[in-house]
């Protein structure tokens, strides 16, 4: 493995044999931190708005489970 920072960027280079589910689970969890990096929003925000979300989902989905 070789790690890389420029000015803009941190550059990885894996070999092309490494478990690729272990690797989209790392690349899932970096995209969740360079989202939320900036972020201001408290846990009760964030759980707020999850809750939230949900329920938009499962109103806009409901009928595709329950018939």
């Amino acid at each position: 493995m070789d790690i890389q920072r420029t000015d803009s960027e941190i550059l990885f280079k894996l070999p092309a044999n490494v478990d690729t589910l272990g690797l989209q689970r790392m690349i899932d969890y970096l995209r969740y931190k360079e989202a939320t990096a900036e972020s201001t929003a408290d846990q009760a925000q964030i759980d707020k708005l999850a809750k939230e979300s949900k329920e938009n989902w499962w109103k806009e989905n409901k009928h595709r489970f329950v018939k």
